[in-house]
Protein backbone atom coordinates (compact mmCIF):
# COMPACT_ATOMS: atom_id res chain seq x y z
CA UNK A 1 0.00 0.00 0.00
CA UNK A 2 1.52 3.66 -1.24
CA UNK A 3 -1.01 5.81 0.97
CA UNK A 4 0.29 6.12 4.56
CA UNK A 5 1.33 9.00 6.84
CA UNK A 6 4.67 9.37 4.36
CA UNK A 7 2.95 10.56 1.98
CA UNK A 8 3.85 13.63 0.61
CA UNK A 9 5.22 15.78 -2.04
CA UNK A 10 8.39 14.83 -2.19
CA UNK A 11 7.50 11.15 -1.93
CA UNK A 12 4.72 11.46 -4.93
CA UNK A 13 7.82 12.78 -6.76
CA UNK A 14 9.80 9.42 -5.73
CA UNK A 15 7.21 7.26 -7.43
CA UNK A 16 7.22 6.14 -10.92
CA UNK A 17 4.40 5.86 -13.33
CA UNK A 18 2.62 2.74 -12.71
CA UNK A 19 2.79 3.29 -8.54
CA UNK A 20 1.29 7.12 -9.33
CA UNK A 21 -1.84 5.39 -11.07
CA UNK A 22 -1.66 3.11 -7.61
CA UNK A 23 -1.29 5.75 -5.42
CA UNK A 24 -4.66 7.61 -7.56
CA UNK A 25 -7.04 4.30 -6.62
CA UNK A 26 -5.68 4.55 -2.71
CA UNK A 27 -6.41 7.90 -2.78
CA UNK A 28 -10.07 7.67 -4.05
CA UNK A 29 -11.15 4.47 -1.98
CA UNK A 30 -9.58 6.75 1.28
CA UNK A 31 -12.08 10.11 -0.51
CA UNK A 32 -14.75 7.56 -0.42
CA UNK A 33 -14.40 5.79 2.66
CA UNK A 34 -13.45 9.14 5.00
CA UNK A 35 -16.18 11.41 3.20
CA UNK A 36 -18.90 9.48 3.70
CA UNK A 37 -18.26 9.68 7.50
CA UNK A 38 -17.22 13.33 7.87
CA UNK A 39 -19.50 14.30 5.17
CA UNK A 40 -18.19 16.73 2.65
CA UNK A 41 -18.12 17.23 -1.29
CA UNK A 42 -17.44 13.76 -2.86
CA UNK A 43 -18.26 14.15 -6.52
CA UNK A 44 -15.70 16.93 -7.47
CA UNK A 45 -12.88 15.42 -5.61
CA UNK A 46 -13.46 12.19 -7.03
CA UNK A 47 -12.63 13.79 -10.09
CA UNK A 48 -9.41 15.70 -9.47
CA UNK A 49 -7.23 12.82 -8.33
CA UNK A 50 -5.22 11.95 -10.92
CA UNK A 51 -5.03 15.72 -11.60
CA UNK A 52 -3.56 16.62 -8.18
CA UNK A 53 -1.07 13.67 -8.17
CA UNK A 54 0.24 14.99 -11.48
CA UNK A 55 1.14 18.56 -10.16
CA UNK A 56 2.74 17.71 -7.26
CA UNK A 57 4.88 15.35 -9.42
CA UNK A 58 5.75 18.19 -11.76
CA UNK A 59 5.27 21.30 -8.87
CA UNK A 60 7.01 21.97 -5.45
CA UNK A 61 4.70 23.16 -3.02
CA UNK A 62 5.16 25.77 -1.10
CA UNK A 63 7.40 27.31 -3.95
CA UNK A 64 5.26 26.59 -6.33
CA UNK A 65 1.51 28.28 -5.90
CA UNK A 66 -1.58 26.16 -6.77
CA UNK A 67 -4.73 28.35 -6.44
CA UNK A 68 -7.60 26.36 -6.26
CA UNK A 69 -11.20 27.57 -7.97
CA UNK A 70 -13.61 26.33 -4.51
CA UNK A 71 -12.40 23.58 -2.65
CA UNK A 72 -14.83 21.82 -3.67
CA UNK A 73 -11.64 20.11 -5.51
CA UNK A 74 -8.55 20.61 -3.08
CA UNK A 75 -9.23 17.37 -0.87
CA UNK A 76 -6.41 15.31 -2.65
CA UNK A 77 -4.33 18.14 -2.08
CA UNK A 78 -4.76 18.31 1.29
CA UNK A 79 -4.13 14.38 1.63
CA UNK A 80 -0.36 15.07 0.03
CA UNK A 81 0.69 18.24 1.73
CA UNK A 82 0.63 16.87 5.46
CA UNK A 83 -2.98 16.41 6.19
CA UNK A 84 -3.36 12.58 6.11
CA UNK A 85 -3.75 12.29 10.04
CA UNK A 86 -5.92 14.84 10.44
CA UNK A 87 -8.08 14.01 7.43
CA UNK A 88 -10.77 12.29 9.53
CA UNK A 89 -11.25 15.51 11.33
CA UNK A 90 -12.60 16.99 8.00
CA UNK A 91 -15.17 19.86 8.08
CA UNK A 92 -15.39 19.40 12.07
CA UNK A 93 -14.89 21.82 15.47
CA UNK A 94 -11.05 22.35 15.76
CA UNK A 95 -10.43 19.72 12.54
CA UNK A 96 -9.41 20.81 9.19
CA UNK A 97 -11.20 22.85 6.79
CA UNK A 98 -13.03 21.65 3.66
CA UNK A 99 -11.99 24.55 1.54
CA UNK A 100 -8.00 25.92 0.90
CA UNK A 101 -7.13 27.68 3.88
CA UNK A 102 -2.72 29.52 3.90
CA UNK A 103 -3.20 30.02 7.76
CA UNK A 104 -3.77 25.90 7.87
CA UNK A 105 -1.23 25.35 5.66
CA UNK A 106 1.80 26.53 4.00
CA UNK A 107 0.61 24.63 0.56
CA UNK A 108 -2.61 26.14 0.68
CA UNK A 109 -1.82 29.43 -1.70
CA UNK A 110 -5.24 31.46 -0.87
CA UNK A 111 -8.77 30.84 0.30
CA UNK A 112 -10.93 29.26 -2.34
CA UNK A 113 -14.70 28.79 -0.72
CA UNK A 114 -16.10 31.11 -3.39
CA UNK A 115 -16.68 30.36 -7.49
CA UNK A 116 -14.34 32.33 -10.20
CA UNK A 117 -11.71 33.65 -7.99
CA UNK A 118 -8.47 31.56 -8.83
CA UNK A 119 -7.34 33.38 -12.15
CA UNK A 120 -7.50 36.96 -10.20
CA UNK A 121 -5.56 35.74 -7.31
CA UNK A 122 -3.21 33.91 -9.10
CA UNK A 123 -2.59 36.59 -11.28
CA UNK A 124 -2.23 38.54 -8.57
CA UNK A 125 0.81 36.20 -6.59
CA UNK A 126 2.37 35.50 -10.12
CA UNK A 127 2.64 39.31 -10.44
CA UNK A 128 3.83 39.83 -7.07
CA UNK A 129 6.34 36.81 -7.12
CA UNK A 130 7.90 38.15 -10.12
CA UNK A 131 7.96 42.36 -8.49
CA UNK A 132 10.05 40.48 -5.87
CA UNK A 133 12.29 38.06 -7.67
CA UNK A 134 10.63 35.22 -6.18
CA UNK A 135 11.06 32.10 -8.49
CA UNK A 136 8.72 29.72 -8.85
CA UNK A 137 5.14 28.97 -11.38
CA UNK A 138 1.53 29.87 -9.74
CA UNK A 139 -1.31 27.38 -11.08
CA UNK A 140 -4.96 28.07 -11.45
CA UNK A 141 -7.42 25.45 -11.13
CA UNK A 142 -10.77 26.32 -12.40
CA UNK A 143 -13.31 24.31 -12.96
CA UNK A 144 -16.00 24.90 -16.41
CA UNK A 145 -18.82 25.88 -14.40
CA UNK A 146 -16.77 28.13 -12.57
CA UNK A 147 -16.17 29.79 -15.96
CA UNK A 148 -19.69 31.33 -15.79
CA UNK A 149 -18.67 33.34 -13.58
CA UNK A 150 -17.71 37.00 -14.40
CA UNK A 151 -14.92 37.39 -12.46
CA UNK A 152 -12.92 34.68 -14.13
CA UNK A 153 -12.97 36.81 -17.48
CA UNK A 154 -11.69 40.02 -15.23
CA UNK A 155 -9.09 37.95 -14.71
CA UNK A 156 -8.30 36.72 -18.18
CA UNK A 157 -8.38 39.51 -19.48
CA UNK A 158 -5.38 41.23 -17.04
CA UNK A 159 -3.50 38.31 -18.10
CA UNK A 160 -1.40 39.61 -20.73
CA UNK A 161 1.89 37.49 -22.55
CA UNK A 162 4.39 38.70 -19.93
CA UNK A 163 3.27 36.78 -17.28
CA UNK A 164 4.96 33.59 -18.50
CA UNK A 165 4.82 31.65 -14.55
CA UNK A 166 1.04 31.73 -14.40
CA UNK A 167 -0.64 28.21 -15.96
CA UNK A 168 -4.61 27.98 -15.93
CA UNK A 169 -5.93 24.52 -15.66
CA UNK A 170 -9.63 24.09 -16.92
CA UNK A 171 -10.38 21.29 -15.36
CA UNK A 172 -13.92 20.49 -17.23
CA UNK A 173 -16.26 17.94 -16.33
CA UNK A 174 -19.37 18.88 -17.65
CA UNK A 175 -21.06 20.17 -14.01
CA UNK A 176 -20.85 22.86 -11.63
CA UNK A 177 -23.60 21.88 -8.87
CA UNK A 178 -26.36 22.04 -11.41
CA UNK A 179 -25.78 21.55 -14.93
CA UNK A 180 -23.39 24.22 -16.07
CA UNK A 181 -25.57 26.69 -18.20
CA UNK A 182 -25.19 29.48 -21.29
CA UNK A 183 -22.77 30.10 -24.24
CA UNK A 184 -19.54 29.21 -22.18
CA UNK A 185 -20.68 25.26 -21.21
CA UNK A 186 -22.18 25.52 -25.07
CA UNK A 187 -18.50 26.67 -26.23
CA UNK A 188 -16.37 24.66 -24.09
CA UNK A 189 -19.07 21.42 -25.77
CA UNK A 190 -17.62 22.74 -29.38
CA UNK A 191 -13.58 22.35 -28.41
CA UNK A 192 -14.19 18.91 -27.16
CA UNK A 193 -15.30 18.07 -30.05
CA UNK A 194 -12.73 19.35 -32.17
CA UNK A 195 -9.74 17.06 -31.80
CA UNK A 196 -9.75 16.56 -34.75
CA UNK A 197 -8.19 19.76 -35.47
CA UNK A 198 -4.76 18.75 -33.59
CA UNK A 199 -4.77 15.24 -35.21
CA UNK A 200 -4.86 16.77 -38.70
CA UNK A 201 -1.99 19.58 -37.44
CA UNK A 202 -0.19 17.14 -36.02
CA UNK A 203 -0.20 14.76 -39.14
CA UNK A 204 0.75 17.74 -41.52
CA UNK A 205 3.66 18.61 -39.37
CA UNK A 206 4.90 14.72 -39.75
CA UNK A 207 4.49 14.53 -43.50
CA UNK A 208 6.51 18.10 -43.83
CA UNK A 209 9.05 17.28 -41.44
CA UNK A 210 10.13 14.35 -43.91
CA UNK A 211 11.94 16.40 -46.55
CA UNK A 212 14.12 19.67 -47.12
CA UNK A 213 11.27 21.44 -49.23
CA UNK A 214 8.65 20.40 -46.65
CA UNK A 215 10.51 21.92 -44.08
CA UNK A 216 10.94 25.02 -45.63
CA UNK A 217 7.14 25.02 -46.65
CA UNK A 218 6.77 24.84 -42.79
CA UNK A 219 8.13 27.78 -41.86
CA UNK A 220 6.12 29.52 -44.33
CA UNK A 221 2.97 28.53 -42.83
CA UNK A 222 4.25 29.31 -38.88
CA UNK A 223 3.06 32.97 -40.28
CA UNK A 224 -0.43 31.90 -41.28
CA UNK A 225 -0.98 29.49 -38.73
CA UNK A 226 -3.36 31.73 -36.80
CA UNK A 227 -5.50 32.14 -39.69
CA UNK A 228 -5.48 28.31 -40.67
CA UNK A 229 -6.49 27.61 -37.31
CA UNK A 230 -9.26 29.88 -37.57
CA UNK A 231 -11.14 28.03 -40.71
CA UNK A 232 -10.92 25.07 -38.76
CA UNK A 233 -11.41 25.23 -35.44
CA UNK A 234 -13.41 28.60 -35.29
CA UNK A 235 -10.99 30.15 -33.15
CA UNK A 236 -10.04 30.21 -29.47
CA UNK A 237 -11.32 32.33 -26.56
CA UNK A 238 -8.27 31.40 -24.69
CA UNK A 239 -5.78 32.76 -27.14
CA UNK A 240 -7.20 35.40 -28.46
CA UNK A 241 -7.03 36.64 -24.09
CA UNK A 242 -3.07 35.66 -24.45
CA UNK A 243 -3.15 32.15 -23.36
CA UNK A 244 -1.08 29.36 -25.04
CA UNK A 245 -3.79 26.45 -25.39
CA UNK A 246 -3.04 22.76 -24.50
CA UNK A 247 -6.15 20.18 -24.84
CA UNK A 248 -8.57 18.88 -24.40
CA UNK A 249 -6.16 16.35 -22.67
CA UNK A 250 -7.39 13.11 -20.73
CA UNK A 251 -7.50 14.22 -17.19
CA UNK A 252 -7.50 10.76 -15.68
CA UNK A 253 -4.46 9.92 -17.54
CA UNK A 254 -1.57 10.62 -15.01
CA UNK A 255 1.05 10.17 -17.86
CA UNK A 256 -0.29 12.88 -20.32
CA UNK A 257 -1.10 15.30 -17.34
CA UNK A 258 2.27 14.91 -16.32
CA UNK A 259 3.59 15.57 -19.53
CA UNK A 260 1.56 18.29 -20.52
CA UNK A 261 2.32 20.51 -17.51
CA UNK A 262 6.30 19.79 -17.88
CA UNK A 263 5.73 21.55 -21.22
CA UNK A 264 3.61 24.28 -20.16
CA UNK A 265 6.29 24.57 -17.11
CA UNK A 266 9.30 24.83 -19.81
CA UNK A 267 8.13 26.96 -22.52
CA UNK A 268 7.59 30.01 -19.98
CA UNK A 269 4.44 31.35 -21.40
CA UNK A 270 0.96 32.13 -19.98
CA UNK A 271 -0.83 28.78 -20.93
CA UNK A 272 -3.90 27.08 -20.49
CA UNK A 273 -4.72 23.45 -20.11
CA UNK A 274 -8.20 22.57 -20.87
CA UNK A 275 -8.57 18.77 -19.03
CA UNK A 276 -11.44 16.82 -19.56
CA UNK A 277 -12.47 14.61 -15.93
CA UNK A 278 -15.40 12.98 -14.91
CA UNK A 279 -16.89 13.85 -12.15
CA UNK A 280 -17.88 11.14 -8.97
CA UNK A 281 -14.81 8.90 -11.07
CA UNK A 282 -14.41 6.04 -10.00
CA UNK A 283 -17.44 5.59 -6.77
CA UNK A 284 -20.47 4.49 -9.28
CA UNK A 285 -23.39 6.18 -7.20
CA UNK A 286 -21.39 9.58 -7.67
CA UNK A 287 -20.82 8.92 -11.35
CA UNK A 288 -24.42 8.57 -11.84
CA UNK A 289 -25.93 11.42 -10.06
CA UNK A 290 -22.71 13.62 -9.35
CA UNK A 291 -25.33 16.38 -8.51
CA UNK A 292 -26.11 14.32 -5.77
CA UNK A 293 -22.89 13.91 -4.16
CA UNK A 294 -21.61 17.00 -4.99
CA UNK A 295 -21.94 17.80 -1.12
CA UNK A 296 -22.90 15.21 0.97
CA UNK A 297 -23.98 15.28 4.63
CA UNK A 298 -22.08 13.23 7.66
CA UNK A 299 -23.06 9.93 7.84
CA UNK A 300 -26.39 9.75 10.06
CA UNK A 301 -27.66 13.13 8.63
CA UNK A 302 -30.08 12.79 5.74
CA UNK A 303 -33.27 13.34 7.89
CA UNK A 304 -34.86 10.75 5.55
CA UNK A 305 -38.35 11.74 5.09
CA UNK A 306 -38.41 15.01 6.46
CA UNK A 307 -38.49 18.49 4.01
CA UNK A 308 -36.23 20.85 3.88
CA UNK A 309 -36.99 24.58 3.81
CA UNK A 310 -35.72 24.59 0.26
CA UNK A 311 -37.80 21.86 -0.45
CA UNK A 312 -40.97 23.33 0.80
CA UNK A 313 -40.41 27.27 -0.90
CA UNK A 314 -39.55 25.58 -4.13
CA UNK A 315 -42.69 23.49 -4.15
CA UNK A 316 -44.83 26.96 -2.29
CA UNK A 317 -43.50 29.06 -5.31
CA UNK A 318 -44.66 26.17 -7.83
CA UNK A 319 -47.81 26.40 -6.53
CA UNK A 320 -48.22 30.12 -6.68
CA UNK A 321 -46.29 30.01 -10.32
CA UNK A 322 -49.72 27.85 -11.38
CA UNK A 323 -52.07 30.71 -11.16
CA UNK A 324 -49.65 33.65 -11.82
CA UNK A 325 -47.84 33.87 -15.21
CA UNK A 326 -45.93 36.66 -14.17
CA UNK A 327 -43.85 34.45 -11.88
CA UNK A 328 -40.30 33.41 -12.57
CA UNK A 329 -37.27 31.86 -11.06
CA UNK A 330 -34.50 32.63 -11.50
CA UNK A 331 -30.72 30.83 -9.68
CA UNK A 332 -27.52 30.37 -9.97
CA UNK A 333 -26.24 27.06 -10.83
CA UNK A 334 -28.42 26.07 -7.78
CA UNK A 335 -31.83 24.50 -9.39
CA UNK A 336 -31.99 21.87 -6.69
CA UNK A 337 -29.91 23.09 -3.70
CA UNK A 338 -32.84 25.77 -3.64
CA UNK A 339 -35.91 23.77 -4.57
CA UNK A 340 -36.25 25.66 -7.91
CA UNK A 341 -36.48 22.09 -9.84
CA UNK A 342 -40.47 22.23 -9.36
CA UNK A 343 -40.84 25.29 -11.37
CA UNK A 344 -38.37 24.32 -13.76
CA UNK A 345 -40.54 20.95 -14.36
CA UNK A 346 -44.00 22.59 -14.51
CA UNK A 347 -42.69 26.04 -16.02
CA UNK A 348 -39.19 25.80 -18.08
CA UNK A 349 -39.88 28.99 -19.88
CA UNK A 350 -40.35 30.72 -16.68
CA UNK A 351 -37.29 29.70 -15.29
CA UNK A 352 -33.75 30.63 -15.61
CA UNK A 353 -30.33 28.93 -14.19
CA UNK A 354 -27.84 31.49 -15.12
CA UNK A 355 -24.32 29.96 -13.81
CA UNK A 356 -22.88 31.02 -11.54
CA UNK A 357 -23.25 34.54 -11.81
CA UNK A 358 -25.14 35.93 -9.46
CA UNK A 359 -24.74 39.61 -10.24
CA UNK A 360 -26.14 38.92 -13.53
CA UNK A 361 -29.48 37.03 -11.77
CA UNK A 362 -29.85 40.10 -9.55
CA UNK A 363 -29.78 42.63 -12.69
CA UNK A 364 -31.54 39.85 -15.44
CA UNK A 365 -33.97 40.28 -12.21
CA UNK A 366 -34.44 43.78 -11.97
CA UNK A 367 -34.99 43.41 -16.01
CA UNK A 368 -37.39 41.15 -15.26
CA UNK A 369 -39.35 43.17 -13.36
CA UNK A 370 -38.61 46.27 -15.16
CA UNK A 371 -41.05 45.01 -17.70
CA UNK A 372 -43.89 43.75 -15.48
CA UNK A 373 -42.89 40.07 -14.12
CA UNK A 374 -42.64 39.09 -10.99
CA UNK A 375 -38.56 37.16 -10.53
CA UNK A 376 -37.81 35.19 -7.94
CA UNK A 377 -33.85 34.92 -7.63
CA UNK A 378 -33.07 31.36 -4.93
CA UNK A 379 -29.64 32.21 -3.51
CA UNK A 380 -27.67 31.17 -0.52
CA UNK A 381 -27.34 33.93 1.82
CA UNK A 382 -23.58 33.76 1.36
CA UNK A 383 -23.45 33.56 -2.23
CA UNK A 384 -25.90 36.89 -2.37
CA UNK A 385 -23.14 38.95 -0.89
CA UNK A 386 -21.94 38.91 -4.18
CA UNK A 387 -24.71 41.36 -5.21
CA UNK A 388 -24.81 44.22 -3.01
CA UNK A 389 -24.07 46.50 -5.67
CA UNK A 390 -26.98 45.61 -7.71
CA UNK A 391 -28.97 45.37 -5.04
CA UNK A 392 -28.17 49.40 -4.22
CA UNK A 393 -28.58 50.67 -7.87
CA UNK A 394 -30.62 48.09 -9.96
CA UNK A 395 -33.20 46.76 -7.27
CA UNK A 396 -33.86 49.95 -4.61
CA UNK A 397 -33.31 53.14 -6.56
CA UNK A 398 -36.33 52.88 -8.69
CA UNK A 399 -37.93 50.52 -6.72
CA UNK A 400 -38.41 46.89 -8.40
CA UNK A 401 -40.31 44.22 -7.17
CA UNK A 402 -38.45 41.41 -7.12
CA UNK A 403 -37.73 38.40 -4.14
CA UNK A 404 -35.59 37.14 -2.67
CA UNK A 405 -35.39 33.54 -1.52
CA UNK A 406 -32.09 33.33 0.47
CA UNK A 407 -31.59 29.63 1.54
CA UNK A 408 -28.80 28.86 3.93
CA UNK A 409 -29.56 31.79 6.06
CA UNK A 410 -28.07 31.82 9.62
CA UNK A 411 -25.02 28.81 10.13
CA UNK A 412 -24.74 26.08 7.93
CA UNK A 413 -22.33 24.02 9.69
CA UNK A 414 -19.15 21.97 8.32
CA UNK A 415 -18.74 24.50 5.67
CA UNK A 416 -16.92 26.67 7.91
CA UNK A 417 -16.05 30.66 7.52
CA UNK A 418 -16.82 30.92 3.90
CA UNK A 419 -20.24 29.66 3.85
CA UNK A 420 -21.99 31.12 7.14
CA UNK A 421 -24.91 33.14 5.94
CA UNK A 422 -24.30 35.89 8.65
CA UNK A 423 -24.08 38.93 6.51
CA UNK A 424 -27.74 39.43 4.67
CA UNK A 425 -29.33 40.95 7.85
CA UNK A 426 -27.09 43.25 7.99
CA UNK A 427 -26.30 43.77 4.39
CA UNK A 428 -29.84 44.07 3.34
CA UNK A 429 -30.95 46.43 5.94
CA UNK A 430 -28.71 48.86 4.99
CA UNK A 431 -30.65 48.68 1.79
CA UNK A 432 -33.42 51.56 1.04
CA UNK A 433 -36.58 49.96 0.01
CA UNK A 434 -36.29 46.74 1.46
CA UNK A 435 -37.99 44.26 3.85
CA UNK A 436 -37.04 41.09 5.08
CA UNK A 437 -39.22 37.98 6.37
CA UNK A 438 -37.49 35.38 8.50
CA UNK A 439 -39.99 32.15 9.40
CA UNK A 440 -39.49 29.76 11.69
CA UNK A 441 -41.71 26.69 10.24
CA UNK A 442 -43.58 25.46 7.40
CA UNK A 443 -46.62 27.47 8.03
CA UNK A 444 -44.33 30.89 8.65
CA UNK A 445 -42.26 30.19 5.87
CA UNK A 446 -45.63 29.77 3.76
CA UNK A 447 -47.07 33.28 5.12
CA UNK A 448 -43.83 34.79 4.53
CA UNK A 449 -44.00 33.87 0.49
CA UNK A 450 -46.93 34.79 0.26
CA UNK A 451 -46.03 37.95 1.68
CA UNK A 452 -43.40 39.20 -0.40
CA UNK A 453 -45.07 38.03 -3.52
CA UNK A 454 -48.72 39.59 -2.97
CA UNK A 455 -48.07 42.43 -0.55
CA UNK A 456 -44.71 43.79 -0.86
CA UNK A 457 -43.80 46.59 -3.96
CA UNK A 458 -40.09 46.45 -3.49
CA UNK A 459 -36.95 44.23 -2.34
CA UNK A 460 -38.75 41.68 -0.46
CA UNK A 461 -36.41 39.06 0.91
CA UNK A 462 -37.51 35.48 2.64
CA UNK A 463 -34.61 34.36 4.58
CA UNK A 464 -34.59 30.91 6.16
CA UNK A 465 -32.12 28.37 7.43
CA UNK A 466 -30.00 25.26 6.04
CA UNK A 467 -32.30 22.28 7.45
CA UNK A 468 -34.99 20.77 8.22
CA UNK A 469 -38.44 22.52 8.52
CA UNK A 470 -40.78 22.09 11.45
CA UNK A 471 -44.81 22.11 10.69
CA UNK A 472 -45.68 24.39 13.18
CA UNK A 473 -49.27 25.25 14.05
CA UNK A 474 -51.84 26.77 12.07
CA UNK A 475 -51.71 30.52 13.07
CA UNK A 476 -53.11 33.75 11.27
CA UNK A 477 -50.52 35.97 9.72
CA UNK A 478 -48.98 38.35 12.00
CA UNK A 479 -45.71 40.79 11.84
CA UNK A 480 -44.74 39.12 15.23
CA UNK A 481 -45.90 36.69 17.90
CA UNK A 482 -45.63 37.64 21.36
CA UNK A 483 -45.69 34.76 23.97
CA UNK A 484 -46.55 36.04 27.37
CA UNK A 485 -45.46 34.16 30.17
CA UNK A 486 -47.21 34.09 33.29
CA UNK A 487 -44.06 34.45 36.27
CA UNK A 488 -42.38 36.75 33.95
CA UNK A 489 -44.69 39.68 35.38
CA UNK A 490 -43.75 42.14 32.38
CA UNK A 491 -40.25 42.46 33.57
CA UNK A 492 -38.12 40.16 31.07
CA UNK A 493 -38.57 40.17 27.32
CA UNK A 494 -36.62 37.66 24.98
CA UNK A 495 -36.43 39.18 21.29
CA UNK A 496 -35.18 36.68 18.64
CA UNK A 497 -36.50 35.51 14.85
CA UNK A 498 -35.96 32.41 12.58
CA UNK A 499 -34.49 29.56 13.77
CA UNK A 500 -33.38 31.01 17.19
CA UNK A 501 -37.67 31.26 17.84
CA UNK A 502 -37.41 27.47 18.54
CA UNK A 503 -34.99 27.43 21.15
CA UNK A 504 -36.30 30.88 23.17
CA UNK A 505 -39.63 28.97 23.21
CA UNK A 506 -41.04 28.74 26.51
CA UNK A 507 -38.00 30.41 28.58
CA UNK A 508 -38.85 30.51 32.41
CA UNK A 509 -38.64 33.71 33.43
CA UNK A 510 -39.24 35.86 30.41
CA UNK A 511 -41.67 36.69 27.59
CA UNK A 512 -40.92 36.10 24.46
CA UNK A 513 -41.48 37.89 21.41
CA UNK A 514 -40.87 36.49 18.18
CA UNK A 515 -40.47 39.26 15.09
CA UNK A 516 -41.72 37.40 11.74
CA UNK A 517 -40.98 40.50 9.50
CA UNK A 518 -37.89 41.48 10.59
CA UNK A 519 -37.03 44.89 9.01
CA UNK A 520 -38.15 47.35 9.03
CA UNK A 521 -39.68 46.60 12.62
CA UNK A 522 -43.04 46.83 13.08
CA UNK A 523 -43.26 50.02 15.62
CA UNK A 524 -46.34 47.72 17.18
CA UNK A 525 -43.40 45.47 18.45
CA UNK A 526 -40.96 48.06 19.30
CA UNK A 527 -44.16 50.11 21.38
CA UNK A 528 -44.86 46.37 22.88
CA UNK A 529 -40.91 46.13 23.08
CA UNK A 530 -40.06 49.69 25.21
CA UNK A 531 -42.84 48.88 27.77
CA UNK A 532 -40.18 46.10 29.39
CA UNK A 533 -37.60 46.74 32.12
CA UNK A 534 -35.51 43.89 30.48
CA UNK A 535 -34.52 43.33 26.70
CA UNK A 536 -32.18 40.38 25.63
CA UNK A 537 -32.00 39.96 21.69
CA UNK A 538 -30.52 37.03 20.34
CA UNK A 539 -30.30 36.17 16.75
CA UNK A 540 -28.12 33.91 14.26
CA UNK A 541 -26.92 36.74 12.35
CA UNK A 542 -23.42 38.97 12.86
CA UNK A 543 -24.29 41.79 15.79
CA UNK A 544 -22.54 44.69 14.00
CA UNK A 545 -25.59 45.72 11.92
CA UNK A 546 -27.85 42.98 13.09
CA UNK A 547 -31.71 43.57 13.98
CA UNK A 548 -30.63 44.18 17.72
CA UNK A 549 -28.71 46.54 17.10
CA UNK A 550 -31.37 48.77 14.61
CA UNK A 551 -34.30 47.49 18.02
CA UNK A 552 -31.81 49.40 20.10
CA UNK A 553 -31.95 52.56 18.03
CA UNK A 554 -35.67 52.71 17.48
CA UNK A 555 -36.63 51.70 21.56
CA UNK A 556 -33.85 54.90 22.13
CA UNK A 557 -36.16 56.60 19.98
CA UNK A 558 -39.12 55.32 22.00
CA UNK A 559 -37.17 56.57 25.39
CA UNK A 560 -36.28 53.23 26.38
CA UNK A 561 -34.15 53.43 29.77
CA UNK A 562 -33.92 49.45 30.64
CA UNK A 563 -31.65 47.22 30.47
CA UNK A 564 -30.83 45.67 26.98
CA UNK A 565 -28.44 43.13 25.64
CA UNK A 566 -27.80 41.44 22.37
CA UNK A 567 -26.48 37.52 21.78
CA UNK A 568 -25.22 37.74 18.43
CA UNK A 569 -22.28 36.50 16.24
CA UNK A 570 -19.22 38.82 16.77
CA UNK A 571 -17.54 37.03 13.57
CA UNK A 572 -18.27 33.82 11.24
CA UNK A 573 -17.44 30.70 13.05
CA UNK A 574 -14.84 27.76 11.89
CA UNK A 575 -16.49 24.64 10.91
CA UNK A 576 -18.60 22.30 12.85
CA UNK A 577 -22.12 20.96 13.47
CA UNK A 578 -24.51 23.43 14.08
CA UNK A 579 -25.59 22.34 17.42
CA UNK A 580 -22.28 23.25 18.90
CA UNK A 581 -21.71 26.36 17.15
CA UNK A 582 -25.34 27.55 18.29
CA UNK A 583 -23.92 26.68 21.86
CA UNK A 584 -20.77 28.49 21.27
CA UNK A 585 -22.47 31.55 19.69
CA UNK A 586 -25.02 31.53 23.39
CA UNK A 587 -28.04 31.06 20.99
CA UNK A 588 -28.95 27.40 21.87
CA UNK A 589 -31.68 26.82 24.50
CA UNK A 590 -29.55 26.50 27.77
CA UNK A 591 -27.28 29.09 26.98
CA UNK A 592 -30.59 31.36 26.34
CA UNK A 593 -32.31 30.13 29.83
CA UNK A 594 -28.82 31.03 31.45
CA UNK A 595 -28.86 34.24 30.23
CA UNK A 596 -32.32 35.19 30.92
CA UNK A 597 -31.63 33.78 34.93
CA UNK A 598 -28.66 35.94 34.92
CA UNK A 599 -26.18 33.29 35.07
Amino acid sequence: MLLSDRISPEYIKSLDLGEKKQLCDEIRAFLIEKVSGTGGHLASNLGTVELTVALHSVFSTPEDKIVFDVGHQCYTHKIITGRYDSFGTLRSDGGISGFPRSSESEHDAFIGGHSSISVSAALGIAKAMKLEGKPGNVVAVIGDGALTGGEAYEGLNNIGRDCGNLIIVLNDNEMSISRSKGTVADYLTRMRSTRSYYDKKEAVKEFLSHSSVGKEISKSLSGTKDLVKFAIYQSNIFEILGLKYYGPVNGHDVGKLIEMFEIAKITGEPCIIHIKTKKGKGYKPAELNSGEYHGIPRRGRRGAGSRSFSEIAGRTLAEYADNNERICAVTAAMKYATGMEHIAENYPQRFFDVGIAEQHALTFSCGLASQGMLPVFAVYSTFLQRCFDQLLHEASIEKKHIVLFIDRAGLVGEDGETHQGVYDVPMLTSVPNTEIWSPFDEVTLKACIERALNVSDGIAAVRYPRGLCPVGIPREYSDFYLDERPDSEKGTLVVTYGRISQNAAGTAGADVLTLLKIFPIPEEAVDIISGYKRVLVFEESMKNGGIGEKLLTALYEHGFTGKYSITALPAPPAAADVETQLMKAGLDRESIARAVNGK
